[in-house]
Formats: structure tokens, C-alpha cells, sequence
């Protein structure tokens, strides 16, 4: 049986591997786990179908699809805003990855919560609820006129996991936000404001108390080994203590579409690793 990758899975709120095929391996922090990545990466597809040339992708893509799924992908998506005519309701929610790390997004609601946990939110709080278009349209506004943005580098979120305020200042800041929201004219007329209700996902992501970021793997390479203790996970990211002390984070991402096998016990961590950037000193910014 192979193994083929296809990322993380926030499914009932705990974290799990993906596979081809539909199945899911359950993480529990405080596990080991040790891989090693064999042959190349492939494109995995999109939208369940699966990559028709099974395309080599490069190791260091997030988005692990060649052009044509990647099209696919985008095609149907209220992230690309290349969705007008669902019918379901969404929310409007604000999410809080660190201080002073806000952003407003939307999210379909039969999704419950998912989408937090997904983008690796440590805290947040609904804002609103109603057709797709009156959402979009409350995000954008609501961007403007508060200068938050819609997309948060994950360079920063990483960084900021590993020295959080507590749970009040988060929720404080949650809150601000909220009520700043609230004052902004227009948006309730076509939404349906929703109450302030702090909610905190650091228990879900095992992040209090999480030791200092030494470093990000910056892709898996054919017979590299990842090997380490899980301490936390959040959004797409593990993060791991390495055999030789460091904490390491890996953006699950980067697994998508790589074949992989166990490692053997004692082997060593043997994947490039580009050095933690610090908050301040990273701006780029990433599509959710």
C-alpha cells in the first residue's frame, strides 16, 4: 500500500494526515513521528479528481499542483472569489493569529469552525451571518474601513505561535476589533449581526507554552527523513522537537502529493531547514 499524501485534516476540531484514498491517521501531540519522502512529487489534482499526468511538481510549492489542477482548483472557490451564486449562508468572522495579527475573512456555515482552525486562528469571534455576496461585500468593507487585512503571511503566524499572550489580552483584542466593526455603517442592512463570543483555540493546537522557533522546513526532498516529537499543530503546520533539541516547523502543504514511508528508529532529521524569521522582519503575505 502506498502512502501518498495529501496534507492535514481539521475534521471534529483534532488534527490528522490525509492520505490518497480518503483515509486519515490521527495525531496526538507528544507522538513521534519519523517519514521519509520517496521518489518525487507528484500533482495530487484537484477537487477530488485526481492529476490526469500525475505531474512533478517542485518541492518548495505550497500549492503542490501543476498549472491545469491548480486552474481547477481556483475555479470553483469563495477564496478566489470565483464563487457569486452559492446559496448557502456564510459568516463574517474576525481571527487573531498573534498581537496585533488580525484579519476578517467569511466562511460557508455549515463549516462550523473548520475554517479557524484550517488558517491556524488562535482566537476569533463571529461578526455577522447572511447570503455569500452580503458577506463578501461586509469583508471588504469592513477591510477598509478598519485596515485589517484578508490574508496573514504565515511566516508571522508561525512566529507569533511561540510567544503568545494569554488567553485575556487575545480575547481583548478580539474584542476591540468586534466593537470597532459594529461601528462601521451599512453592513448590518443586508447581515445578520451575531453576539461577541471570544472563542480560543489554543487548547486545540497545543500552543501554551510552546519553546522558541529555531527553524522551518523548507521542502521534502526523494529519501529525506523528518523525524521528532509532536508538540503542537496549527492551521497547516506541525511543530515539532527535532532528535537534536530544535523546534521545527512543518508546513503540511509541502507534504501534499510526496509518497511516504516510515523512517527507522534513530535516524536523523535530514531535510533543508531555512532559519525561524522573526515577526517583525517578515512581509509576505499568503493566499488563505
Amino acid at each position: 500500500m502506498e502512502w501518498w499524501s495529501r496534507g492535514i485534516d481539521w475534521t471534529g476540531g483534532t488534527p490528522g494526515l490525509r492520505w490518497r484514498g480518503g483515509r486519515v491517521s490521527p495525531l496526538t501531540y507528544g507522538q513521534r513521528l519519523a517519514f521519509r519522502a520517496v521518489g518525487v512529487r507528484r500533482c495530487p489534482g484537484a477537487r477530488g479528481n485526481p492529476c490526469p499526468l500525475e505531474a512533478v511538481v517542485p518541492g518548495r510549492s505550497t500549492g503542490g499542483r501543476c498549472p491545469e489542477c491548480a486552474r481547477l482548483d481556483r475555479a470553483h472557490s469563495v477564496a478566489a472569489d470565483t464563487v457569486a451564486d452559492d446559496p448557502q449562508p456564510y459568516r463574517v468572522y474576525l481571527a487573531w493569529f498573534g498581537p496585533g495579527m488580525t484579519k476578517v475573512g467569511i466562511t460557508a456555515e455549515a463549516r462550523g469552525e473548520a475554517r479557524l482552525l484550517e488558517q491556524g486562528a488562535v482566537a476569533f469571534s463571529w461578526l455577522g451571518r447572511g447570503p455569500l455576496m452580503a458577506a463578501r461585500r461586509t469583508e471588504e468593507v469592513l477591510r477598509q474601513a478598519l485596515g485589517v487585512p484578508d490574508r496573514v503571511a504565515y511566516e508571522r503566524k508561525r512566529a507569533a505561535r511561540h510567544a503568545l499572550p494569554p488567553a485575556g489580552e487575545r480575547a481583548r483584542e478580539v474584542e476591540e476589533l468586534y466593537r470597532r466593526a459594529r461601528a462601521v455603517g451599512g453592513w448590518t442592512e443586508t447581515l445578520e449581526p451575531l453576539e461577541f463570543a471570544a472563542r480560543d483555540q489554543a487548547g486545540a493546537f497545543r500552543l501554551d507554552g510552546l519553546s522558541r522557533l529555531d527553524g522551518t522546513v523548507a521542502e521534502l526532498v526523494g529519501g529525506g527523513v523528518v523525524t521528532g516529537r509532536l508538540l503542537a499543530a496549527a492551521g497547516p503546520d506541525l511543530h515539532l522537537l527535532a532528535p537534536d533539541g530544535r523546534c521545527l516547523a512543518l508546513d503540511t502543504r509541502l507534504m501534499r502529493g510526496w509518497i511516504l514511508e516510515a523512517a527507522g528508529e534513530g535516524e536523523g532529521f535530514s531535510v533543508p531547514v531555512t532559519a525561524a524569521v522573526p515577526v517583525v522582519e517578515s512581509a509576505q503575505e499568503e493566499l488563505f
